[in-house]
């Protein structure tokens, strides 16, 4: 199982720089994918990201999790990119899994995704979580969704995703060899 990892213009850094490396430590294909026109994406906090490749040119074949960063304006970015959306539905409807943090949430609430689900998202974007039970956790999965609540939990949001696809064993290792 590989891993997409969406980038937008005011991403929220830690929140995707860390679980890349968290997916890389675990052995996990992940591909940063760039919803602007270049390759370079500034997040947040002015910090350059080199994508992997554009969304045009990305490989959206076979079986991946699909990982949205929050942050803003990154979260309006990546709710605004039309071909985004629609694969975000398309995977949806396979079952296949779906990961955002922080405020990106809202996209999948505002899309019906997460009705009688539970769901968490960065304090003051619940209100986009249609129709979602807002959970008291940091880490939320419910059914083929994982949501998480911000950037302090970046990692520990990478390490359950490690587990979700390479087992518990795995995102033991990677914490332990991280010292956490």
């Amino acid at each position: 199982m590989r891993i997409l990892l969406f980038l937008a213009e005011g991403f929220e850094e830690i929140e995707a720089v860390a679980p890349i490396d968290v997916f890389r430590r675990a052995g996990i294909n992940v591909t940063t994918v760039s919803v602007s026109d270049k390759l370079t994406v500034t997040g947040a906090h002015g910090i350059g990201v080199n994508a992997d490749v554009i969304f045009e040119k990305a490989d959206l074949s076979g079986d991946f999790l699909i990982y949205l960063p929050g942050g803003m304006p990154g979260t309006t970015n990546l709710d605004n990119h039309t071909g985004l959306k629609k694969l975000i539905e398309k995977q949806a409807a396979k079952g296949a899994t779906i990961a955002a943090i922080c405020a990106a949430p809202s996209i999948l609430g505002k899309m019906g995704l997460l009705k009688e689900k539970e769901a968490i998202c960065y304090p003051g974007f619940e209100s986009f979580l249609t129709d979602a039970k807002i959970s008291s956790s940091t880490i939320v999965k419910s059914g083929n969704i994982l949501t998480a609540k911000g950037p302090g939990v970046a990692i520990p949001f990478a390490l359950k995703i490690v587990e979700e696809l390479k087992g518990k064993d795995t995102a033991q290792q990677v914490a332990n060899g991280m010292i956490l």
